[in-house]
Protein backbone atom coordinates (compact mmCIF):
# COMPACT_ATOMS: atom_id res chain seq x y z
CA UNK A 1 0.00 0.00 0.00
CA UNK A 2 2.46 2.65 1.14
CA UNK A 3 5.13 1.88 -1.49
CA UNK A 4 3.23 4.14 -3.90
CA UNK A 5 3.63 7.19 -1.67
CA UNK A 6 6.36 9.79 -1.95
CA UNK A 7 7.46 11.93 1.00
CA UNK A 8 5.34 15.05 1.35
CA UNK A 9 7.02 18.34 0.57
CA UNK A 10 8.31 19.83 3.83
CA UNK A 11 6.32 22.67 5.36
CA UNK A 12 8.40 25.82 4.99
CA UNK A 13 7.47 27.32 8.35
CA UNK A 14 8.03 24.07 10.27
CA UNK A 15 11.41 23.68 8.56
CA UNK A 16 12.25 27.25 9.54
CA UNK A 17 11.37 26.45 13.16
CA UNK A 18 13.81 23.54 13.14
CA UNK A 19 16.59 25.65 11.67
CA UNK A 20 16.03 28.34 14.27
CA UNK A 21 15.98 25.84 17.12
CA UNK A 22 19.29 24.33 16.00
CA UNK A 23 21.02 27.69 15.47
CA UNK A 24 23.54 28.19 18.34
CA UNK A 25 23.94 31.96 17.83
CA UNK A 26 22.92 33.99 20.87
CA UNK A 27 21.54 36.95 18.93
CA UNK A 28 19.26 35.01 16.57
CA UNK A 29 15.77 36.43 15.92
CA UNK A 30 12.68 34.39 15.01
CA UNK A 31 10.15 36.35 12.93
CA UNK A 32 8.70 33.34 11.13
CA UNK A 33 6.19 31.47 13.30
CA UNK A 34 2.71 32.98 13.12
CA UNK A 35 1.71 33.17 16.77
CA UNK A 36 1.47 36.22 19.03
CA UNK A 37 4.41 36.73 21.38
CA UNK A 38 4.71 39.19 24.22
CA UNK A 39 7.78 41.19 25.28
CA UNK A 40 9.36 38.06 26.79
CA UNK A 41 8.78 35.93 23.70
CA UNK A 42 5.98 33.93 25.35
CA UNK A 43 2.46 33.30 24.04
CA UNK A 44 0.48 33.78 27.26
CA UNK A 45 -2.93 32.47 28.27
CA UNK A 46 -5.18 35.52 28.45
CA UNK A 47 -6.42 36.50 31.91
CA UNK A 48 -10.10 36.13 31.07
CA UNK A 49 -9.53 32.74 29.44
CA UNK A 50 -7.64 31.51 32.49
CA UNK A 51 -10.54 32.55 34.73
CA UNK A 52 -13.02 30.91 32.35
CA UNK A 53 -11.02 27.69 32.55
CA UNK A 54 -11.14 27.83 36.34
CA UNK A 55 -14.91 28.25 36.30
CA UNK A 56 -15.31 25.48 33.76
CA UNK A 57 -13.22 23.13 35.89
CA UNK A 58 -15.39 23.84 38.92
CA UNK A 59 -18.79 23.58 37.23
CA UNK A 60 -18.54 21.15 34.32
CA UNK A 61 -20.25 17.94 35.38
CA UNK A 62 -20.01 15.91 32.17
CA UNK A 63 -17.90 15.41 29.06
CA UNK A 64 -20.72 13.99 26.95
CA UNK A 65 -21.24 15.17 23.38
CA UNK A 66 -23.06 18.44 22.77
CA UNK A 67 -24.15 17.66 19.21
CA UNK A 68 -23.02 18.25 15.65
CA UNK A 69 -23.13 22.04 16.00
CA UNK A 70 -21.15 22.05 19.23
CA UNK A 71 -21.93 24.73 21.81
CA UNK A 72 -24.96 26.53 20.40
CA UNK A 73 -24.59 29.44 22.83
CA UNK A 74 -21.01 29.88 21.61
CA UNK A 75 -22.28 29.87 18.02
CA UNK A 76 -24.81 32.60 18.73
CA UNK A 77 -22.18 34.70 20.47
CA UNK A 78 -19.79 34.30 17.52
CA UNK A 79 -22.45 35.58 15.11
CA UNK A 80 -22.76 38.67 17.30
CA UNK A 81 -18.99 39.11 17.64
CA UNK A 82 -18.29 38.84 13.92
CA UNK A 83 -21.44 40.21 12.30
CA UNK A 84 -22.74 42.50 15.03
CA UNK A 85 -25.72 42.35 17.32
CA UNK A 86 -27.96 43.91 14.66
CA UNK A 87 -27.27 41.17 12.10
CA UNK A 88 -30.27 39.46 10.48
CA UNK A 89 -30.21 36.23 12.48
CA UNK A 90 -33.20 34.82 10.63
CA UNK A 91 -30.82 34.17 7.70
CA UNK A 92 -27.65 33.36 9.69
CA UNK A 93 -26.50 29.98 10.98
CA UNK A 94 -23.25 28.99 12.73
CA UNK A 95 -21.48 25.78 13.69
CA UNK A 96 -18.58 25.36 16.07
CA UNK A 97 -15.41 24.06 14.39
CA UNK A 98 -11.89 22.94 15.29
CA UNK A 99 -10.20 26.28 14.65
CA UNK A 100 -10.59 28.63 11.73
CA UNK A 101 -8.99 25.99 9.52
CA UNK A 102 -11.81 23.60 10.36
CA UNK A 103 -14.34 26.28 9.45
CA UNK A 104 -12.64 26.84 6.11
CA UNK A 105 -12.69 23.14 5.27
CA UNK A 106 -16.30 22.60 6.41
CA UNK A 107 -17.50 25.55 4.35
CA UNK A 108 -15.39 24.51 1.36
CA UNK A 109 -17.04 21.09 1.43
CA UNK A 110 -20.43 22.80 1.59
CA UNK A 111 -19.53 24.76 -1.55
CA UNK A 112 -18.60 21.50 -3.23
CA UNK A 113 -22.00 20.03 -2.33
CA UNK A 114 -23.97 23.08 -3.41
CA UNK A 115 -21.98 24.16 -6.46
CA UNK A 116 -19.64 21.37 -7.61
CA UNK A 117 -18.64 23.34 -10.72
CA UNK A 118 -17.92 26.58 -8.86
CA UNK A 119 -14.51 28.20 -9.05
CA UNK A 120 -13.13 29.75 -5.89
CA UNK A 121 -11.27 32.98 -6.64
CA UNK A 122 -8.43 33.56 -4.17
CA UNK A 123 -6.35 36.71 -3.69
CA UNK A 124 -2.72 36.62 -4.79
CA UNK A 125 -1.03 36.42 -2.36
CA UNK A 126 -3.07 34.62 0.28
CA UNK A 127 -2.50 32.45 3.34
CA UNK A 128 -0.60 29.43 1.95
CA UNK A 129 -2.95 26.91 3.59
CA UNK A 130 -6.00 28.28 1.77
CA UNK A 131 -5.10 26.50 -1.46
CA UNK A 132 -4.54 22.99 0.01
CA UNK A 133 -7.82 23.28 1.94
CA UNK A 134 -9.76 24.20 -1.18
CA UNK A 135 -8.07 21.50 -3.26
CA UNK A 136 -8.77 18.88 -0.59
CA UNK A 137 -12.45 19.79 -0.87
CA UNK A 138 -12.26 19.12 -4.61
CA UNK A 139 -12.82 22.71 -5.68
CA UNK A 140 -11.50 24.53 -8.72
CA UNK A 141 -9.30 27.52 -7.93
CA UNK A 142 -8.45 30.72 -9.77
CA UNK A 143 -6.62 33.77 -8.48
CA UNK A 144 -7.02 37.51 -8.70
CA UNK A 145 -4.20 40.03 -8.15
CA UNK A 146 -4.39 41.60 -4.70
CA UNK A 147 -1.06 43.09 -3.69
CA UNK A 148 2.12 44.32 -5.34
CA UNK A 149 5.13 45.41 -3.27
CA UNK A 150 5.56 48.53 -5.37
CA UNK A 151 1.88 49.50 -5.65
CA UNK A 152 0.22 48.10 -2.53
CA UNK A 153 -3.31 46.76 -3.00
CA UNK A 154 -3.97 46.32 -6.73
CA UNK A 155 -7.69 46.90 -6.44
CA UNK A 156 -8.44 47.85 -10.06
CA UNK A 157 -6.67 44.70 -11.27
CA UNK A 158 -8.57 42.63 -8.71
CA UNK A 159 -11.91 43.97 -9.94
CA UNK A 160 -10.92 43.40 -13.55
CA UNK A 161 -10.05 39.77 -12.81
CA UNK A 162 -13.22 39.15 -10.80
CA UNK A 163 -15.28 40.42 -13.69
CA UNK A 164 -14.27 37.16 -15.40
CA UNK A 165 -15.97 35.11 -12.67
CA UNK A 166 -19.32 33.56 -13.51
CA UNK A 167 -22.52 33.38 -11.48
CA UNK A 168 -22.17 30.86 -8.66
CA UNK A 169 -18.41 31.32 -8.31
CA UNK A 170 -16.98 32.09 -4.88
CA UNK A 171 -14.64 34.95 -3.89
CA UNK A 172 -12.31 34.34 -0.95
CA UNK A 173 -11.56 37.48 1.06
CA UNK A 174 -9.55 38.25 4.19
CA UNK A 175 -11.80 39.96 6.73
CA UNK A 176 -8.94 41.98 8.23
CA UNK A 177 -5.19 41.86 8.86
CA UNK A 178 -4.43 40.25 5.50
CA UNK A 179 -1.99 37.36 5.80
CA UNK A 180 0.76 37.66 4.57
CA UNK A 181 0.82 41.34 3.61
CA UNK A 182 -1.02 43.24 6.36
CA UNK A 183 -2.70 45.32 3.60
CA UNK A 184 -6.47 45.61 4.12
CA UNK A 185 -9.30 46.84 1.92
CA UNK A 186 -10.88 50.20 2.73
CA UNK A 187 -14.61 50.36 3.42
CA UNK A 188 -15.13 51.93 0.00
CA UNK A 189 -13.37 48.95 -1.56
CA UNK A 190 -15.47 46.54 0.50
CA UNK A 191 -18.56 48.33 -0.83
CA UNK A 192 -17.30 47.98 -4.40
CA UNK A 193 -16.70 44.24 -3.82
CA UNK A 194 -20.25 43.92 -2.45
CA UNK A 195 -21.66 45.61 -5.56
CA UNK A 196 -19.56 43.42 -7.85
CA UNK A 197 -20.59 40.16 -6.16
CA UNK A 198 -24.26 41.09 -6.27
CA UNK A 199 -24.05 42.17 -9.91
CA UNK A 200 -22.25 39.02 -11.05
CA UNK A 201 -23.99 36.55 -8.74
CA UNK A 202 -20.84 35.66 -6.81
CA UNK A 203 -20.70 34.34 -3.24
CA UNK A 204 -18.26 36.00 -0.81
CA UNK A 205 -16.29 33.63 1.43
CA UNK A 206 -14.61 35.64 4.19
CA UNK A 207 -11.80 34.30 6.35
CA UNK A 208 -11.62 36.46 9.49
CA UNK A 209 -8.82 35.04 11.63
CA UNK A 210 -7.46 38.16 13.36
CA UNK A 211 -10.46 40.18 14.51
CA UNK A 212 -9.24 42.70 17.08
CA UNK A 213 -5.61 42.66 15.91
CA UNK A 214 -5.99 45.48 13.38
CA UNK A 215 -7.99 48.53 14.42
CA UNK A 216 -10.41 47.08 16.98
CA UNK A 217 -13.07 44.38 17.25
CA UNK A 218 -15.85 46.30 15.50
CA UNK A 219 -13.57 48.15 13.09
CA UNK A 220 -11.95 44.91 11.93
CA UNK A 221 -15.36 43.37 11.22
CA UNK A 222 -16.72 46.40 9.34
CA UNK A 223 -16.07 44.90 5.90
CA UNK A 224 -17.72 41.55 6.57
CA UNK A 225 -20.69 43.32 8.21
CA UNK A 226 -21.06 45.56 5.18
CA UNK A 227 -21.16 42.49 2.95
CA UNK A 228 -23.72 40.76 5.18
CA UNK A 229 -26.03 43.77 4.89
CA UNK A 230 -25.88 43.79 1.08
CA UNK A 231 -25.37 40.31 -0.34
CA UNK A 232 -27.98 37.54 -0.49
CA UNK A 233 -25.58 34.72 0.45
CA UNK A 234 -22.23 34.57 2.19
CA UNK A 235 -19.83 32.23 4.00
CA UNK A 236 -17.61 33.24 6.93
CA UNK A 237 -14.82 31.27 8.61
CA UNK A 238 -14.01 32.80 12.00
CA UNK A 239 -11.14 31.85 14.31
CA UNK A 240 -10.66 32.38 18.05
CA UNK A 241 -7.05 31.17 17.97
CA UNK A 242 -5.48 34.61 17.87
CA UNK A 243 -7.85 37.02 19.59
CA UNK A 244 -8.48 34.61 22.50
CA UNK A 245 -4.98 33.08 22.26
CA UNK A 246 -6.35 29.52 22.39
CA UNK A 247 -4.23 28.27 19.49
CA UNK A 248 -3.72 24.65 20.49
CA UNK A 249 -7.26 24.21 21.81
CA UNK A 250 -8.68 24.78 18.33
CA UNK A 251 -11.96 26.64 18.13
CA UNK A 252 -13.65 28.64 15.42
CA UNK A 253 -17.03 29.01 13.76
CA UNK A 254 -18.41 28.30 10.29
CA UNK A 255 -21.07 30.92 9.58
CA UNK A 256 -23.42 30.99 6.61
CA UNK A 257 -25.89 33.59 5.38
CA UNK A 258 -28.81 32.33 3.30
CA UNK A 259 -31.21 34.18 1.04
CA UNK A 260 -34.02 33.33 3.45
CA UNK A 261 -34.59 31.26 6.58
CA UNK A 262 -35.65 28.13 4.70
CA UNK A 263 -32.54 28.09 2.50
CA UNK A 264 -30.34 28.87 5.50
CA UNK A 265 -31.84 25.90 7.37
CA UNK A 266 -31.28 23.56 4.42
CA UNK A 267 -27.69 24.70 3.95
CA UNK A 268 -27.08 24.41 7.69
CA UNK A 269 -28.28 20.82 7.78
CA UNK A 270 -25.81 20.00 5.01
CA UNK A 271 -23.05 21.92 6.81
CA UNK A 272 -23.57 19.80 9.93
CA UNK A 273 -23.55 16.68 7.77
CA UNK A 274 -20.15 17.71 6.42
CA UNK A 275 -18.85 18.07 9.97
CA UNK A 276 -20.25 14.65 10.86
CA UNK A 277 -18.12 13.13 8.12
CA UNK A 278 -14.91 14.92 9.15
CA UNK A 279 -14.75 15.20 12.96
CA UNK A 280 -18.23 14.07 14.00
CA UNK A 281 -18.51 16.29 17.10
CA UNK A 282 -16.34 19.40 17.56
CA UNK A 283 -14.12 19.67 20.69
CA UNK A 284 -15.66 21.63 23.52
CA UNK A 285 -13.06 23.07 25.90
CA UNK A 286 -12.03 26.26 24.10
CA UNK A 287 -15.57 26.98 22.89
CA UNK A 288 -16.85 26.72 26.44
CA UNK A 289 -14.14 29.11 27.64
CA UNK A 290 -14.86 31.64 24.89
CA UNK A 291 -18.58 31.40 25.68
CA UNK A 292 -17.95 32.04 29.38
CA UNK A 293 -15.83 35.09 28.54
CA UNK A 294 -18.35 36.57 26.11
CA UNK A 295 -21.35 35.93 28.37
CA UNK A 296 -19.81 37.56 31.45
CA UNK A 297 -19.68 41.36 31.29
CA UNK A 298 -16.61 41.71 33.51
CA UNK A 299 -14.66 38.92 31.82
CA UNK A 300 -15.54 40.27 28.38
CA UNK A 301 -14.32 43.74 29.36
CA UNK A 302 -11.06 42.32 30.72
CA UNK A 303 -10.55 40.21 27.59
CA UNK A 304 -11.15 43.19 25.35
CA UNK A 305 -8.74 45.34 27.40
CA UNK A 306 -6.01 42.72 27.06
CA UNK A 307 -6.75 42.32 23.35
CA UNK A 308 -6.53 46.10 22.90
CA UNK A 309 -3.13 46.04 24.64
CA UNK A 310 -1.95 43.34 22.22
CA UNK A 311 -3.14 45.39 19.25
CA UNK A 312 -1.60 48.68 20.40
CA UNK A 313 1.69 46.91 21.16
CA UNK A 314 1.85 45.60 17.60
CA UNK A 315 1.02 49.03 16.20
CA UNK A 316 3.87 50.52 18.26
CA UNK A 317 6.24 47.80 17.03
CA UNK A 318 5.23 48.52 13.43
CA UNK A 319 5.90 52.23 13.87
CA UNK A 320 9.20 51.68 15.64
CA UNK A 321 10.39 49.13 13.09
CA UNK A 322 9.52 51.38 10.15
CA UNK A 323 11.41 54.25 11.78
CA UNK A 324 14.44 52.04 12.48
CA UNK A 325 14.49 50.83 8.87
CA UNK A 326 14.23 54.43 7.64
CA UNK A 327 17.27 55.35 9.73
CA UNK A 328 19.25 52.29 8.64
CA UNK A 329 18.41 52.53 4.93
CA UNK A 330 18.22 56.33 4.71
CA UNK A 331 15.09 55.85 2.62
CA UNK A 332 11.33 55.51 2.88
CA UNK A 333 11.38 52.05 1.29
CA UNK A 334 9.90 50.37 4.38
CA UNK A 335 7.52 53.09 5.56
CA UNK A 336 4.54 51.00 4.40
CA UNK A 337 5.03 48.71 7.43
CA UNK A 338 3.68 51.38 9.79
CA UNK A 339 0.46 51.75 7.79
CA UNK A 340 -0.40 48.07 7.56
CA UNK A 341 -2.27 46.09 10.20
CA UNK A 342 -2.22 42.76 11.95
CA UNK A 343 0.51 40.30 12.74
CA UNK A 344 2.21 40.11 9.35
CA UNK A 345 3.82 42.15 6.60
CA UNK A 346 6.31 41.43 3.85
CA UNK A 347 9.70 43.13 3.69
CA UNK A 348 9.90 42.80 -0.10
CA UNK A 349 13.19 40.88 -0.04
CA UNK A 350 14.23 38.34 -2.66
CA UNK A 351 14.58 34.66 -1.70
CA UNK A 352 18.39 35.04 -1.86
CA UNK A 353 18.24 38.02 0.49
CA UNK A 354 16.01 36.06 2.88
CA UNK A 355 18.56 33.22 2.87
CA UNK A 356 21.46 35.60 3.51
CA UNK A 357 19.53 37.26 6.31
CA UNK A 358 19.19 33.87 8.00
CA UNK A 359 22.65 32.45 7.26
CA UNK A 360 24.74 35.57 7.79
CA UNK A 361 22.71 37.49 10.36
CA UNK A 362 20.58 34.95 12.25
CA UNK A 363 17.23 36.53 11.32
CA UNK A 364 14.57 33.97 10.46
CA UNK A 365 11.67 34.98 8.20
CA UNK A 366 9.55 33.03 5.71
CA UNK A 367 10.84 32.68 2.15
CA UNK A 368 8.45 35.27 0.71
CA UNK A 369 9.90 37.74 3.29
CA UNK A 370 6.81 37.64 5.52
CA UNK A 371 7.65 38.50 9.11
CA UNK A 372 5.74 38.25 12.36
CA UNK A 373 5.26 41.74 13.82
CA UNK A 374 4.69 40.32 17.30
CA UNK A 375 8.12 38.68 17.16
CA UNK A 376 9.97 41.97 16.66
CA UNK A 377 12.45 42.63 19.50
CA UNK A 378 11.29 46.02 20.73
CA UNK A 379 14.61 46.80 22.40
CA UNK A 380 16.72 45.81 19.36
CA UNK A 381 14.89 47.32 16.39
CA UNK A 382 17.91 49.33 15.21
CA UNK A 383 20.09 46.22 15.36
CA UNK A 384 17.50 44.23 13.40
CA UNK A 385 17.12 47.00 10.84
CA UNK A 386 20.91 47.10 10.33
CA UNK A 387 20.97 43.36 9.69
CA UNK A 388 18.19 43.68 7.10
CA UNK A 389 19.83 46.60 5.32
CA UNK A 390 23.12 44.64 5.22
CA UNK A 391 21.64 42.13 2.74
CA UNK A 392 20.18 44.76 0.40
CA UNK A 393 21.98 45.52 -2.88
Amino acid sequence: MFETLKPAAPDGILALMSLYRDDPRAGKIDLGVGVYRDETGATPVMRAVREAERRLHETQASKTYLGLAGDTAFNALMIGLVLGEDADRTRLRAAQTPGGTGALRQLADLVRLARPDATVWTPDPTWPNHLPILRAAGLKIASFPYYDPAEGITFDAAVAALNNAVSGDVVLLHGCCHNPTGADLSLDQWAAIADLTVKRGLVPFVDIAYQGFGQGLDEDAAGVRLLAARVPEMLVAASCSKNFSVYRDRVGAAILLGRNAAEADAAYSQLLGVGRGIWSMPPDHAAACVRIVLEDEALRADWQAELDAVRTRMLALRQGFAEALRRASNSDRFDFIAGQRGMFSRLGLTPDEVTRLRDEHGVYIVGDSRFNVAGLPGDRLDDLAARIVAVLP
